[in-house]
């Protein structure tokens, strides 16, 4: 198993991916700003340590000299920051973990990328060239959040470009990742539940109903650090759930609440995903386990509670830096 670096581990994403990994007996290395609880855990370190110190950085890698780098730290959630700092903050982030990456000699490394990059939800509307949606789809971002994204984007392919012969490097568009504790209740990101999101479809419509569980992330992460080597090189993957996030038909409520995709809708099936992961199927073998309603069940009622992660004394329970959790593009 691997010595792997998880940055923004402390995140809503980054507990997940970071408990996971251990699951998979590899030995876990999480960086953020702060700790939570929860994740002292045997094969887990947790390291408080601020990414944007560029060269402070690159001595930690090295002096963790880790195979892997799971690059989770941002900016997590759309219009928190101005357009110019999410944009600064969150490219500088992933140059400084990419110089420091290629420093220590690092195998591998994965960067978390945002189904936003696609431009759904623009003021002046917006139409799918095709549905679902995959990697092929164009590019159009509209915010800064979003932009950040695709500029991380083309930072990995000019990684696999530039240094292809020494690093292995992909990045991955999770969709909106609901935690585990928030099938039992716990509020998302956004501030409602998941029953509210079921039971409002519009909330959800503003992601185009695209979900991800978290621990499904996690083993995304794991199964690409075990064939990196045979993916392409700077390849971009959606990672998502197999279903949607709503009751009624996908179509219908597509065409009623996404008027520029109501010509398209009808192509999916009622439970079909807008957002398409069959690449990640095609290369990783990976597919998702969990869907809304085998942790809600068909009614839309929890079957099983899950215990909340506290966060860490004197922290808020979503760092400004961590995990790029959230995919929506709308004010909270």
């Amino acid at each position: 198993m691997s010595r792997i670096v998880v940055t923004g581990g402390a995140g809503r994403l980054g507990r997940s991916v970071v408990r996971g990994l251990a699951e998979h007996g590899h030995e876990v290395v999480s960086i953020d700003r702060g700790r939570v609880p929860g994740l002292e855990v045997e094969q887990v370190e947790q390291v408080e340590h601020d990414l944007a110190d560029a060269p402070a950085t690159a001595a930690l890698l090295q002096s963790i000299r880790p195979q892997r780098i799971v690059h989770l730290a941002a900016i997590a959630v759309p219009f928190s920051a101005p357009d110019a700092t999410m944009m600064a903050v969150n490219t500088g982030l992933a140059f400084s973990v990419l110089e420091a990456a290629l420093a220590c000699g690092a195998e591998s490394m994965l960067v978390a990328s945002s189904p936003t990059v696609i431009g759904y939800g623009a003021p002046g509307g917006w139409s799918p060239t095709s549905l679902p949606i995959d990697e092929r789809h164009p590019t159009a971002p509209w915010n800064g959040y979003a932009l950040s994204k695709l500029a991380l984007e083309q930072l990995v392919a000019m990684a696999a470009r530039a240094h292809g012969d020494r690093l292995r490097i992909g990045a991955f568009r999770p969709c909106y990742v609901i935690a585990p504790e928030e099938w039992a209740g716990a509020p998302t990101q956004q501030g409602h539940t998941v029953l509210e999101r079921l039971a409002s479809p519009a909330l959800s419509a503003v992601a185009l109903f695209n979900y991800l569980d978290a621990r499904d992330a996690a083993d995304f992460v794991h199964e690409w650090g075990e064939r990196a080597s045979q993916v392409p090189n700077g390849e971009v993957l959606f990672v998502g759930a197999e279903d949607s996030l709503v009751r009624e038909p996908v179509p219908e409520a597509l065409a009623r609440l996404v008027p520029g995709a109501a010509a398209r809708a009808l192509r999916l099936g009622p439970t079909d995903p807008v957002f398409s992961s069959a690449r990640a199927r095609e290369l990783l073998g990976w597919r998702p386990r969990r869907s809304w309603r085998s942790e809600l069940g068909e009614a839309g009622h929890p079957v099983a509670a899950a215990a909340p992660a506290a966060p860490a004394p004197g922290r808020a329970p979503e760092p400004a830096l961590a995990s790029t959790a959230d995919r929506e593009t709308h004010r909270p």
